[in-house]
This record gives structure tokens, C-alpha cells and sequence, in this order.
């Protein structure tokens, strides 16, 4: 489990900020732990701004909610820049489903940083084809905090870390849930449709 290092206001010093990032597969547990560091930033009585994508309607308009229906108020935007306007004067940003964000995000979030904010970022390693999604490896080459989770895989059981499209649209961003997506492993995933799901 992610601990939090020790708040630099503590000292008295310039408040120091960085970037955490959450990774991994969909059903994997991303957007439940971004939610659970927001929580515990607002139990800190830090000030919080939370941020998604206006594309993803996929549960509400405008709150962040994981799969297991936890959720948290965000503002959505259209363009990365627009965070950077109402981030203000907060301690702590958070930012969910961060691959489907514009190619300034990265920029975005080490200037946040830069100006002494927690920058914390949940989204998508991987596409559904298993390469590298969007922003997502640049914004883990310049964190100082990267944590991988994972879902169970749904054919065999095993640790998963894709994302098994089972629609077959070539779209490279297709949102859905259990009826376009499933979790699975390495084996799983490169096996593909041959797979026999366990009982």
C-alpha cells in the first residue's frame, strides 16, 4: 500500500511537490486508490482539486467513480490547459483516466509540481492491443511515485495486467465496461479468443 511521505509543511519549508502515478489494467483497482489518497488528502485538511476527462460520461458527468461504485466530485475539461487555470491555489491535485487526456498533460503536471502541489494521476498503461497508452509512460518517466496494480485475470485466475477488448472495433479509444473489456493476463491475452473461460 502507498504511504505518503511526510508533508514538508511540517518543517516549516517551501512546500515541496511531486507527481504519483497509478497504473495498470482496467478493472485493476486504479481509479478505487486515487480516490482513497484524495480522501485521505481531504482528512489532512488539504486543499484538493480533482480532474477528469469530459469525454468519459461512462458512470456520471461528473464525478469519478470506480467500479465498485466509491466515488468522488471532479470537475471535467476538455483540455489539459483548463487544469492548470483552476487548480488555484490547492495542495493537491488529482487527475483520473489520464491517458485520454491532450499530449500537454505531461507538462501540465510537472508544472503543477514544480509549483509545490501532490500531483496525483490514475489511467491506462496499455491499450487494448498492449502498447503504451497516451501520455502514460512519459507521466511515469517523470513521477517520483509510480504504483503498478492488478486485476485478477477472467480467464484463468491468474495476476492480470491487460485490458481484452472483446468487441471488435479497431477504434483505439472505445469506452466501455465488462461488455467491451475483460482482465487478463499475459498468457490470456496473447492466447486471445482461443481461450476457453473457467467455470
Amino acid at each position: 500500500m502507498f504511504i505518503e511521505p511526510l508533508n514538508s509543511r511540517l518543517n516549516h519549508s517551501p512546500r515541496t511537490g511531486w507527481i504519483e502515478v497509478i497504473c495498470g489494467s482496467m478493472f485493476s483497482g486504479k481509479t478505487e486508490e486515487l480516490i482513497r489518497r484524495l480522501n485521505r488528502a481531504k482528512i489532512a485538511r488539504q486543499k484538493i482539486q480533482i480532474f477528469k476527462p469530459s469525454l468519459d460520461q461512462r458512470y456520471h458527468v461528473e464525478n469519478i467513480v470506480s467500479h465498485n461504485d466509491n466515488y468522488i466530485h471532479s470537475t471535467p475539461v476538455m483540455t489539459s490547459r483548463e487544469i492548470l487555470e483552476l487548480a488555484g491555489d490547492c495542495e493537491v491535485v488529482g487527475l483520473d483516466e489520464a491517458q485520454f487526456f491532450d499530449e500537454n498533460i505531461v507538462g501540465i503536471c510537472d508544472e503543477l509540481a514544480n509549483a509545490g502541489k501532490r500531483v496525483i494521476v490514475a489511467g491506462l498503461d496499455m491499450d487494448y492491443l498492449g502498447k503504451p497508452f497516451g501520455c502514460m509512460p512519459q507521466l511515469m518517466a517523470i513521477a517520483e511515485f509510480v504504483t503498478k496494480v492488478h486485476a485478477i485475470c477472467m480467464v484463468c485466475g491468474e495476476v492480470a495486467s491487460h485490458s481484452y477488448r472483446l468487441s471488435e472495433s479497431n477504434e483505439r479509444v472505445l469506452l466501455g465496461e465488462t461488455d467491451l473489456y475483460e482482465a487478463r493476463c499475459r498468457r490470456c491475452f496473447n492466447l486471445g479468443e482461443s481461450v476457453v473461460h473457467r467455470e
